[in-house]
């Protein structure tokens, strides 16, 4: 056969010609329909576009975070490098041998067996302190916060609020003395009694507070707590006033103003403190006791700034964190080295640019930045894509997921559902049709249209939520969603049923099984034998299966979808 070198050479011209001119025309579209250049997009100083290929480069979200306990790494880091919240709240219940009830293992886990170890090592450190104490001419006293300190909260917290602190439940949970012992604590205060110390409580419960609180604290086994030395704060009203000797710098006092000034009162009735313990950095700083003992808990985060002039560096949160998707890091980190949920929503909050309404910016914010650099990065490459199969009669398509993709979920997410998913209230926010769009996504997929691709829809919502979704869709900006090219689940009434095209390993298909075999289907000829150029999705399992020239992860910390 002769090889016919000329008309090679000829058609790998037209080839790069085509591919030039597809990216000049992502360029002049991005410019107008995007509103704004590279050096306008929010750079994380990461040289990875997110992007995977039928090569199969690894599509895994990252395990490695850096975060500030205040929230401020939101404006700095980018959304895969922001601990994702269903990551967080699994690792924890997996360090309280949770099982996914919001019910802590009272008898076995890793925090049961971290308290133990942690109380073995202050346990044997009690006789000595005690005895340089008396040695010293002083009278030795240990203070103990209440709460995750002698009394454990984690199902109040979880079963009870979700992570979502509501005070008058807290208040039924309180005067109901409902809460268990925080492990091995009964005994590390008995221990302390026994060598002679003097015990105090100290605790941000209020003077209402104070008799059910002592009735729990002897319900599940201390004892030596009185009226008298266990110190609750004032309510305002009647005879529960703030006491003379602490005075604040505002009309409001800090958690530390009042601990430490506490603590120093006590100090002025004549003891020494010897030992303060604590599960928040917030009980433990101020000063007025010689050592500090810090408990273990992921669960709350309550910041106070330190009293004026004070500065105690090692009395503050850890800022890096190793933590696996699938909560498996819950039995190896350890309490402190597992994301605090307080903290990831703060940081969440920062990067949608939420002022603590539930409601993210819609004009700036950390978030829209990086995505319309990712949609600024994709669109040279998806453009030319579709122009160039387009003219080479290859049916191109790109493949978009729903939720965080083309609709923005944050708002639903946050002031609906407070970061816990309720399958009802989805269904009204869909068939309502409340979602924006995702920012720069109406621009891509206008682009993507324009330069020769069809553009097609692939999401977990069900058959029953089509129709509202394509209909969100236009009227947010999209063009060319229709219910033939619009992919939804089905949900196995009716005639809404499993397409034969999909083959699961179980009665109950998963989400990889779902999309991969569905992108399969679109690539076959019954599919309309498209060629999906780029399939774009904010969750892994959105990408992950193949079926797709180029995948791209967009980010989204608000839940994880495995």
């Amino acid at each position: 056969m002769t090889l016919d070198r000329s008309s090679t050479a000829a058609r790998g011209i037209r080839s790069r010609r085509l591919a030039v001119t597809g990216a000049a025309i992502a360029l002049v579209l991005g410019s107008t329909l995007v509103g704004a250049t590279s050096a306008q997009a929010w750079d994380n100083g990461s040289k990875d576009d997110g992007a995977a290929s039928r090569s199969g480069q690894t599509l895994a979200p990252n395990t490695r975070f850096t975060m500030a306990p205040d929230g401020s790494s939101g404006a700095t880091v980018g959304g895969e490098n922001i601990p994702n919240i269903d990551s967080a709240k699994k690792t924890i219940a997996t360090y309280y041998g949770d099982p996914g009830t919001g019910l802590a293992n009272q008898t076995a886990s890793p925090y049961i067996s971290e308290m133990a170890s942690i109380v073995a090592k202050a346990s044997a450190s009690l006789k000595p302190a005690y005895d340089t104490a008396i040695a010293a001419g002083q009278k030795p006293a240990i203070v103990f916060d209440a709460d995750d300190t002698m009394l454990e909260t984690y199902d109040m917290e979880v079963a009870g609020m979700h992570f979502t602190f509501d005070p008058a439940l807290q208040d039924v949970y309180v005067q109901g003395q409902k809460f268990p012992a925080t492990p091995s604590m009964v005994g590390f205060a008995a221990a302390a009694k026994a060598v002679g110390y003097s015990i105090f409580g100290l605790t941000g419960r209020n003077d209402d507070q104070k008799t059910a609180t002592l009735a729990n604290l002897s319900k599940v086994g201390y004892v030596g707590f009185t009226p008298d030395n266990f110190y609750t704060k004032w309510t305002g009203v009647g005879t529960s006033v703030q006491p003379s000797y602490i005075t604040c710098a505002a009309a409001k006092c800090t958690t530390v103003e009042y601990k430490a000034l506490t603590r120093k009162h006590i100090q002025d009735l004549g003891y020494t403190i010897t030992l303060n313990v604590g599960d928040q950095w917030s009980d433990l700083q101020g000063g007025y006791t010689q050592s500090t003992l810090k408990l273990p808990n992921p669960t709350y985060y309550l910041p106070s700034a330190d009293l004026p002039g004070v500065s105690e560096p090692a009395l503050a949160p850890r800022t890096t964190f190793t933590m696996a998707p699938d909560g498996s890091s819950g039995l190896t980190q350890g309490g402190e080295g597992i994301p605090n949920i307080d903290s990831v929503k703060s940081t969440i909050y920062t990067y949608y640019g939420d002022p603590g309404t539930g409601i993210a910016n819609k004009t700036d914010s950390p978030y829209i930045r990086e995505m319309r650099k990712v949609v600024l990065q994709q669109l040279p490459r998806v453009a030319a894509a579709c122009f160039i199969e387009k003219k080479l009669h290859k049916n191109p398509a790109i493949v978009l997921d729903a939720d965080d993709t083309t609709l923005w979920t944050y708002d639903m997410e946050v002031a609906g559902m407070h970061f816990t998913f309720d399958p009802a209230l989805q269904d009204v926010y869909v068939q309502g049709q409340k979602f924006p769009a995702t920012p720069s996504m109406v621009s891509l997929a206008s682009i993507a249209q324009k330069s020769g691709c069809t553009i097609i829809g692939l999401t977990g919502r069900n058959d029953n939520q089509k129709a509202a979704t394509i209909a969100n869709l236009a009227k947010v900006g999209y063009t060319g969603f229709t219910a033939a090219n619009y992919y939804t689940k089905w949900t196995g009434v009716g005639t809404s049923q499993q397409p034969s095209y999909i083959s699961c390993a179980t009665a109950k298909c998963t989400t990889i099984e779902y999309k991969s075999q569905t992108r399969k289907y679109i690539e076959s000829k019954a599919g309309g034998k498209y060629d999906i150029v780029a399939n774009f999705g904010d969750q892994f399992s959105d990408l992950i299966g193949g079926a797709a020239d180029h995948s791209v992860k967009l980010p989204n910390p608000t839940y994880y979808l495995p």
